[in-house]
């Protein structure tokens, strides 16, 4: 009887001391998943600190090159134009903020779909002539679509803004977009839908076909290179933005991959496995072009920013636009470092790092060349890449 009264004391013992020790461990788990959520929110904290770094140091030497114009070196005498009527505020930076964006042959400020014929200036800002300040855009379609140029305007102009743009107040500071082809109508307001996703207010751009358009006086065309410090409502420098459309770049299945990428460049891409130095693809190429992401194709980087960093791998001093790229904190081999990858594809690139010249910015992304397609300068019309072409010196 003593016996069983024995083991079942220590079937107790044992069983309170199971549940005891399952606790503590599911406890400790809690602790380690919750100081690991801790730590993840803190390095998504930190991946924003080093994108916003990142980015301000790009966008500081794109304000460098603020008063360079890619169309200065482009003869459009021979190119079959197009035109569209923009209004987005005063005309004065809105033209200088145009004819910077590549592709535009000519903008000219104006007077546009207003009450009165051949107003002047006194009678749009004073006696209600019902116009509206706007530029007409010459563009070369075959460098640039009207999408593109919608983009461009949009990302200077405030959609949801009722008569009012920057400082600017009233009817002929109204934004819109005036075209003389119906068939452009639907490209405008589809590209105006797309854009309403991002805000909560309703956009109010007038969508109308051009009803008239008046050249303004002189002393108003080419305004802001006359009086450099004249006012403009608007960062002149978003002309030197390079927009990449993510959705043409859709990223494969995975079995599409397999069957698309080398055993290398789907280790590399897809599994974060690393190149050897100085014995990848591209290293030291030293021609000109793009490179594109391997799995999608989107757009990456330009030799115009790559450099001889010594690393063994291909160096840029920054991406072909900002967006192209997102960061993430890598704990991987006992170093923290800022890993880089694509946008669309989601691929595994290289990383970034602060030791790059200073006079590019200071950045170095070292990339691995499993990750990326080099597409020379005179393909790159032929393999779609042609609006590119300008970023190429």
């Amino acid at each position: 009887m003593k016996k069983i009264l024995l083991l079942m004391v220590l079937a107790a013992t044992l069983l309170v001391t199971a549940y005891t020790v399952k606790a503590i461990t599911i406890n400790n788990e809690l602790a380690n998943s919750e100081m690991t959520n801790k730590e993840m929110t803190n390095d998504e904290m930190k991946n924003d600190d080093t994108s916003k770094k990142i980015d301000e140091i790009i966008t500081q030497q794109q304000k460098k090159s603020a008063d360079e114009n890619p169309n200065d070196a482009v003869d459009y005498s021979k190119a079959e134009l197009k035109t569209i009527y923009l209004a987005g505020g005063c005309f004065w930076g809105v033209e200088a903020y145009l004819e910077k964006v590549y592709g535009v042959a000519d903008v000219v400020s104006g007077y546009a779909n207003g009450d009165t014929e051949n107003p002047t200036y006194e009678d749009v800002s004073y006696k209600n002539s019902g116009h509206a300040e706007t530029v007409k855009v010459d563009y070369d379609p075959a460098r640039i679509s009207l999408e593109q140029i919608l983009d461009y305007y949009l990302l200077v102009v405030d959609p949801t803004s009722m008569n009012k743009q920057g400082n600017d107040r009233g009817v002929q500071y109204r934004s819109g977009v005036y075209y003389t082809d119906e068939s452009e109508r639907k490209i405008i307001e589809e590209r105006l839908n797309k854009e309403q996703a991002k805000y909560a207010d309703k956009i109010v751009v007038e969508v109308e076909k051009l009803d008239n358009f008046y050249e303004a006086e002189e002393y108003h065309q080419d305004y802001l290179k006359k009086n450099p410090n004249g006012y403009c409502h608007i960062d002149i420098s978003k002309a030197n933005e390079v927009i990449i459309d993510q959705s043409k770049y859709p990223k494969p299945s995975d079995e599409e991959l397999k069957k698309k990428l080398t055993d290398v460049q789907y280790k590399v891409t897809q599994e974060n496995d690393t190149e050897y130095a100085f014995s990848n693809e591209y290293w030291d190429n030293k021609d000109k072009g793009i490179y594109v992401d391997v799995a999608t194709g989107e757009p990456l980087f330009s030799s115009t920013d790559k450099f001889d960093s010594g690393c063994g791998w291909p160096s840029f001093s920054k991406p072909i636009a900002k967006e192209v790229v997102t960061y993430h904190t890598d704990l991987s081999y006992n170093m923290k470092r800022t890993e880089v990858r694509s946008r669309s594809g989601n691929s595994h690139l290289g990383h970034v790092f602060e030791d790059g010249p200073k006079e590019l910015g200071g950045l170095r992304y070292c990339i691995n060349s499993a990750s990326i397609c080099f597409v020379p300068l005179e393909a790159m019309e032929q393999e779609g890449y042609g609006y590119l072409t300008h970023l190429i010196k």
